[in-house]
């Protein structure tokens, strides 16, 4: 029996399935535009917390900030906003307060909705490494951000 091999995309298939009385958790990552790295710091930290907090269409759970991408668990706050309008929703509010016109945002985004939880586990232990590369280079390059 010949093992099949699945096609390669490019960009994923946005399609968040939301059923009635099930969990629903998707894994996003989000990029800085070329991935430039200016993500890592303070005020980008603080101003990200505060737009997401006010964004209720989706809720954040865990995320990890990378010099120039951030990985985020979210869940629906309100099922009939979709995940791509929430999404170009905080980039731009994010992008108004910021107000540094060279910091700009990846047109679209990365995502997997969660459906065992072995995937959660898997997808949180990705995190846990993440945060520990983005620790660990932030140290070598003394930029100052504190987990």
């Amino acid at each position: 029996m010949q093992k099949q091999t699945l096609p390669q995309r490019r960009r994923p298939h946005h399609n968040v399935i939301i059923k009635p009385n099930h969990p629903v958790i998707v894994f996003i990552t989000v990029c800085t535009k070329n991935r430039e790295p200016w993500l890592a710091n303070r005020e980008v930290h603080e101003i990200l917390i505060s737009v997401w907090r006010e964004a209720t269409a989706w809720l954040v759970g865990r995320y990890v900030l990378m010099p120039d991408h951030v990985h985020l668990f979210a869940s629906p706050g309100e099922l009939d906003t979709p995940l791509g309008v929430w999404i170009s929703y905080w980039k731009a509010q994010f992008s108004r307060r910021h107000k540094n016109p060279d910091h700009r945002w990846q047109t679209g985004y990365w995502d997997t909705q969660l459906r065992r939880s072995e995937s959660r586990y898997l997808l949180k232990s990705l995190l846990v490494r993440s945060k520990a590369r983005s620790e660990a280079k932030c140290r070598q390059s003394q930029c100052g951000v504190q987990s």
